[in-house]
């Protein structure tokens, strides 16, 4: 299992300023506007290389990696904990580092993998749904591992992998509940015999309409034919003088 801590360092630059325009001119030397803070110690503006941090948000282990961030010839131990991406070349704009003491647990969310072929599938024509895609844990930095395996190899029709089921070791404790359901193997049937269910409903509730909608001009009808009738008194008793 492959863990978090990646052998990777990152040069920064110390920054000044943090308006719109410093930021666009640094951008088009090359480098991003970055902040760093945590452990105790004030936050510092700093500009990093898009195309380091691009590939560490790239790696196996992705923003929960660790890594040195060089900084006035000192070097501390970081993580990415948010980024920006400009939303239609999807250039990186902007990052948040943290300074991570390798002594202490963090709470970080681990991605979930599904591993093998669910009999309930292949052998019982069922459907693999996967509820859930990540979940989160605490432990030391050194022991975040990149994802947690989900084994569907034994999954059987009506059967379900929960968050207890993952492979794990006791350097890690879960935080979300480990009742929760990861995967399971469902049938077709219910997801296709439901269909017709509600399009017949719809449809009858469509069908009613038109006849509330008739009743009410029909009535609109029988109103006017009345008027007209008494419209037509006057003319009679007219005859009559």
């Amino acid at each position: 299992m492959a863990t978090a801590t990646a052998e990777k360092n990152v040069e920064a630059q110390p920054r000044q300023g943090g308006g719109k325009n410093d930021a666009r001119r640094l951008r088009k030397s090359g480098l991003i506007p970055a902040v760093v803070y945590g452990a105790g110690q004030d936050s510092k503006p700093v500009a990093v290389d898009p195309k380091q941090i691009r590939r560490i948000l790239n790696s196996e282990t992705g923003h929960n990696s660790i890594f040195d961030l060089s900084l006035d010839g000192q070097s501390a131990k970081v993580m990415i904990v948010d980024w920006q991406f400009e939303p239609i070349k999807s250039a990186l704009l902007h990052v948040d580092l943290k300074r991570i003491a390798m002594d202490k647990v963090l709470q970080v969310r681990v991605p979930i993998v599904l591993k093998g072929e669910a009999p309930g599938v292949k052998l019982q024509g069922g459907v693999l749904e996967q509820m859930l895609r990540e979940v989160e844990i605490e432990c030391l930095p050194g022991d975040i591992p990149g994802h947690l395996v989900a084994d569907v190899s034994k999954l059987e029709f009506g059967q379900t992998i929960r968050i207890s089921d993952l492979a794990h070791d006791d350097k890690l404790k879960f935080i979300t509940d480990e009742n929760q359901a990861v995967a399971h193997v469902t049938a077709v049937k219910e997801v296709v015999e439901a269909a017709p269910a509600e399009v017949a409903v719809e449809a009858g509730a469509t069908a009613a309409e038109p006849e509330v909608i008739k009743k009410g001009k029909g009535e609109t009808e029988g109103e006017a034919a009345e008027g007209g009738d008494k419209a037509a008194k006057p003319e009679k008793s007219e005859k009559k003088k």
